[in-house]
C-alpha cells in the first residue's frame, strides 16, 4: 500500500489537524527499527495532514540538528548507548524528551552458545581473561575479536575493552547488515564470533547464544573514573538498560501542537517491532510494505495518537 493510498484510506476529517504546512523532519537512523518507527510515526502524521520529511542522520549527530530546529524528531534514542548524548541535549533547552516508545532495550557483547565450550566460564566476563585467542583472527592474533556496531551507534566498546583490561580489538562493522550477515555465516561455520546484539531484534530468537555477564551497570560507571574495578577508568562494567525514547526538537510543542501530542502518544512494543523486523530482515519485504500493513491492522490504535 502506498503513502498516498493509506492516507486517502485512514485520513478523513483528520486533515484539518495540521496547524502548519512546513515539514516536520524525522530522522533516519541506519538500522532497520528505526527507520520503522520513523515511518510509522510519518505516515500517521502525514494521514491528520502534517507534511513529513525524511531524514537520514547519523544518531549521534542527529542531536546537532534537534537543537538548532533543523530537525525535529528521532524516534529512537536508546538508553543502552545513547542516553549520554541525550541528557546532554535535552540540558540545553533545546530538545525535549517525549517520553518512552513502549519497547526496553538490551544492547551487550553476545555469543552463540557453542562458544561455551570453547571458552568455559562464560556468560562471566572474566572467562574472556583467559580466552581471547579463541576470539582472535590473523588479523588480531593475539588479541580476541569484538565485532562492535558502527562507530556512529556509540557504546563506549573500546573503552570498556581498555578499563577492563581485555586482551580484544574493537572492529566496527559498516552497518548491522554487514554485521550479522558475518554472524550468519560464523554460525552455520561454528566460527568463533563475539559481537554485539541488541534487542527488540531477531538475532536473540534466531539463534541459540548468551549474553555476556559484565559487571552491573550503575550511573557511576560513565562518570566516575574511582568507582568499579578500576580505579582510573570509566565503562568499567556492562551497558545500561532501560527505555527506548524519543526526542525532539523544543520548539515542537509551540509550532505543530498536535503533532507533538501524537509524538509523546506514540508506543511500540519489544514483540510487534521483533516480528517487524524479521518480514523485514530475514523474509525480505520491503519496509514500506509492512509499515502499511502495521498501519491497516491498528487503525483505532493511532488515530487515538491524533484525535
Amino acid at each position: 500500500m502506498s503513502l498516498a493510498l493509506s492516507t486517502a484510506i485512514y485520513s478523513g476529517t483528520l486533515l484539518a489537524q495540521a496547524e502548519s504546512q512546513e515539514p516536520i523532519k524525522i530522522t533516519l537512523n541506519d538500522w532497520t527499527g528505526q527507520k520503522v518507527t520513523s515511518k510509522i510515526m510519518g505516515k500517521v502524521l502525514h494521514s491528520a495532514g502534517y507534511n513529513v520529511e525524511y531524514v537520514v542522520a547519523d544518531p549521534v549527530a542527529q542531536f546537532v540538528g534537534l537543537e538548532t530546529g533543523d530537525l525535529h524528531v528521532a524516534m529512537e534514542i536508546w538508553e543502552t548507548s545513547q542516553k549520554t548524548v541525550l541528557e546532554k541535549s535535552v540540558a540545553t533547552g533545546d530538545v525535549v524528551n517525549l517520553g518512552k516508545t513502549g519497547m526496553n532495550a538490551i544492547e551487550e557483547w553476545w555469543y552463540p552458545s557453542y562458544m561455551e565450550e570453547l571458552c568455559p566460564g562464560l556468560p562471566e566476563w572474566t572467562a574472556l581473561k583467559d580466552c581471547a585467542e579463541t576470539f582472535s583472527t590473523p588479523e588480531t592474533f593475539p588479541n580476541g575479536r569484538y565485532l562492535g556496531a558502527p562507530v556512529g551507534w556509540g557504546g563506549f566498546d573500546d573503552e570498556r575493552v581498555e578499563s577492563l583490561g581485555l586482551d580484544f580489538e574493537v572492529i566496527h562493522a559498516g552497518t548491522d547488515a554487514a554485521m550479522y550477515a558475518e554472524l550468519e555465516s560464523a554460525y552455520q561455520r561454528k566460527a568463533p564470533i563475539i559481537l554485539w546484539v541488541y534487542a527488540p531484534h531477531w538475532v536473540p530468537s534466531k539463534y541459540e547464544g548468551n549474553w555476556v555477564q559484565f559487571p552491573e551497570f550503575a550511573p557511576e560507571c560513565y562518570t566516575d573514573e574511582k568507582w568499579g574495578l578500576n580505579p582510573a577508568m570509566k565503562y568499567d562494567c556492562g551497558k545500561p538498560k532501560g527505555p527506548v525514547w524519543k526526542a525532539g526538537w523544543a520548539g515542537l510543542e509551540n509550532k505543530w501542537p498536535g503533532a507533538y501530542k501524537a509524538l509523546k502518544a506514540f508506543n511500540l512494543s519489544n514483540e510487534e517491532m521483533g516480528a517487524m523486523i524479521t518480514e523485514i530482515d530475514l523474509k525480505g519485504q520491503k519496509i514500506d510494505v509492512v509499515v502499511d500493513a502495521w498501519i491497516s491492522s491498528n487503525e483505532a490504535r493511532w488515530k487515538s495518537w491524533i484525535n
